[in-house]
């Protein structure tokens, strides 16, 4: 009598069994250990750009009931919580429409957070920028979105080159990352920023075109996120394509392979 009907089947089970085994370490690694984040706008160019994929360290700040897929973890505050650093490029969960943002930490709790002329003051201090030449690229649709660059020359045909003036800003903590800036933009002038108790303030590298803390978040905006929304901390580019589908291998970013984020 032939014992190929209980072989196939066991083969069945076993394969079965690979890929729940599979999908429960999975689970577990992207709900305690790193989130995988693809970059879909360019709030943080120069320092990432659209199609940059990433894992956010989720150890780097302990974790909160946001720490799960769809916000599932049934935590109060924070538990092994530690504290942000300024200038730390964080993933968090923005607090009125539940997306996951990535921006740059620039205010901490209690501390006062105002844009004059384009320049940042924390504390009423001004955080220096140095000139740091052009970054250029070129006006055509990018990413999946399919967006168009805001360009310094203003509005460009497709094609044609796109040029933001880059600088490097110093944070009073002495980190130093590039902001770039072509326009005259609405938030370039704001009022004072008082950051209320555990709770962060957030601003994209590519200021003229980043939705942040600078607006409420019932005008459109970020405004100040609460500290249990932190999801994590982005440390390195793993990956980059500049094309509409990280498939189209022609269009990947060799240089920007695990890359280190600053």
């Amino acid at each position: 009598m032939s014992d190929k009907p209980s072989t196939v089947m066991d083969g069945v089970i076993e394969t079965v069994k690979t890929i729940v085994y599979a999908l429960l370490i999975a689970g577990v690694v992207r709900t305690l250990f790193f989130q995988p984040f693809w970059i879909p706008s360019g709030s943080m160019k120069d320092t990432l750009l659209i199609g940059d994929f990433l894992f956010v360290n989720k150890m780097s700040y302990g974790y909160s009931r946001y720490s799960c897929p769809l916000a599932l973890c049934p935590i109060e505050g924070r538990i092994f919580g530690s504290d942000p650093e300024r200038g730390d490029v964080a993933v968090f969960r923005h607090p009125v429409n539940g997306q996951d943002f990535i921006k740059r930490i620039v205010g901490l709790p209690g501390e006062t957070v105002q844009m004059r002329s384009g320049q940042l003051y924390i504390n009423g201090a001004l955080a220096p920028q140095t000139p740091d030449g052009d970054f250029i690229e070129i006006n055509e649709p990018q990413g999946p979105v399919a967006s168009t660059p805001i360009c310094r020359e203003g509005f460009q045909p497709r094609g044609a080159t796109c040029t933001k003036t880059r600088t490097i800003e110093t944070l009073p903590n002495g980190v130093q990352h590039s902001v770039l800036d072509a326009i005259d933009g609405r938030f370039d002038n704001t009022g004072v920023f008082t950051v209320p108790e555990g709770h962060y303030f957030f601003m994209g590298d590519n200021r003229d075109n980043s939705t942040d803390s600078r607006e409420r978040p019932e005008f459109g905006g970020v405004g100040f996120v609460p500290a249990d929304h932190l999801i994590g901390r982005a440390d390195r580019v793993m990956f980059s394509s500049a094309g509409r589908s990280l498939f189209f291998a022609w269009t990947w970013r060799s240089d920007r392979f695990f890359k280190k984020i600053e």
